[in-house]
């Protein structure tokens, strides 16, 4: 196996962040009442997650190691403040809408936890794709919990009518509580298809 499909494997599917490490379940949670919501929450992460990556490893050997958490977190400050701004500027609708949530990406785990754990060690190159397949592991997760919210619980997708207020289903999910709800279950899924899967190797 390639190294490149490697971390593109792990980082989407084998080691996803979200549901093997549990990391980033705050704005998970919080984000995932629309897809559309979802889906620039998921861009900002991998924007970030990619660019900050790339920024440490090509200063990794000149970050002293004891000043080296305090760096990392300037550098995703720096790039979550430009998506902000940039969001702000030309989006205002939908950045109105995630309020807080982008700003908080800063102290997104996923983030940190790759520069600590790969960018440090490895090339700007696979690092940046490191950073992208993080990001790509966290929007399947996303992307999954907002698609169940949306449609059973408000009766819509991408803002689009499909159930009539009477026949929505689970109004619910909605709600912050069903966030944990179809997390749980999206989680337990598939780590239950993980383990199937292992045991057939």
């Amino acid at each position: 196996m390639s190294k490149i499909k490697k971390i593109f494997l792990n980082g989407i599917w084998l080691e996803n962040p979200v549901f093997h490490q549990v990391l980033g379940v705050c704005s998970a949670l919080a984000v995932t009442t629309r897809v559309k919501n979802a889906v620039v929450m998921s861009a900002a992460v991998i924007i970030v997650a990619a660019l900050t990556n790339f920024t440490v490893s090509v200063l990794r050997k000149i970050i002293p190691f004891n000043l080296r958490l305090i760096i990392e977190m300037i550098i995703i400050s720096t790039f979550v403040v430009i998506f902000d701004i940039i969001l702000k500027a030309w989006f205002f609708d939908m950045s109105r809408q995630l309020g807080p949530y982008v700003s908080l990406i800063i102290t997104n785990c996923i983030i940190l936890g790759r520069s600590e754990a790969f960018a440090l060690k490895e090339g700007p190159g696979l690092s940046f794709l490191d950073g992208i397949a993080s990001g790509l592991g966290y929007t399947l997760i996303l992307l999954s919990v907002a698609t169940v919210r949306e449609i059973l619980g408000t009766g819509s997708f991408w803002g689009y009518k499909l159930i009539s207020d009477a026949d929505i289903p689970a109004r619910g999910l909605s709600m912050a509580g069903g966030a944990f709800i179809v997390m749980g279950v999206l989680i337990w899924v598939m780590n239950s298809i993980k383990l199937s899967g292992n045991k057939e190797v």
